[in-house]
């Protein structure tokens, strides 16, 4: 059975628990899903809300590519990552990534390499809003996200 990657760009929250009985409903097959959310953290108390935007239609082929690598690296049985978009608050989800498979290590690396890819190259584009009312910056990959997801670079 073919497996199509489920990527999702909104606006609205999404629900963990929702995405992962849709990926393992009815399927005997999986013994393992993992997943990762990620929350917008409040910066030592100084963000008020992070702004992300993204070009649409571009995100959801980048996210969809690289999702569609990860199929091909690892026995998945399916593969979902949602991300949002629009200002998100403290404590708000952001991203979600759920990857169920036979076993529980292809999961583990197939979720860690999608999670390496969105932090480091998906197409977002990220403004910080401060609790003193100002605009901060753009907010750039880090070093470390750019070396996580070098790891995965095939040679």
């Amino acid at each position: 059975m073919s497996v199509v990657p489920v990527v999702r760009i909104q606006a609205g929250d999404f629900d963990v628990a929702a995405e992962i009985a849709l990926i393992s409903a009815g399927r005997a097959d999986v013994g393992a899903v993992v997943t990762f959310s990620g929350l917008c953290r409040d910066e030592a108390g100084t963000l008020a809300a992070l702004e992300l935007e993204h070009y649409p239609g571009m995100a959801e082929a980048e996210i969809t590519r690289i999702a569609q690598e990860a199929l091909a690296r690892w026995p998945l049985a399916g593969i979902t990552a949602i991300h949002r978009f629009g200002k998100i608050r403290p404590g708000e989800n952001i991203v979600l990534v759920v990857t169920a498979s036979r076993h529980r290590q292809a999961a583990f690396d197939a979720a860690n390499f999608l999670m390496d890819y969105l932090k480091s190259r998906a197409p977002f584009w990220k403004k910080e809003h401060l609790v003193d009312g100002s605009e901060g910056s753009w907010v750039d990959a880090k070093d470390s996200d750019d070396a996580a997801a070098a790891r995965w670079a095939k040679s």
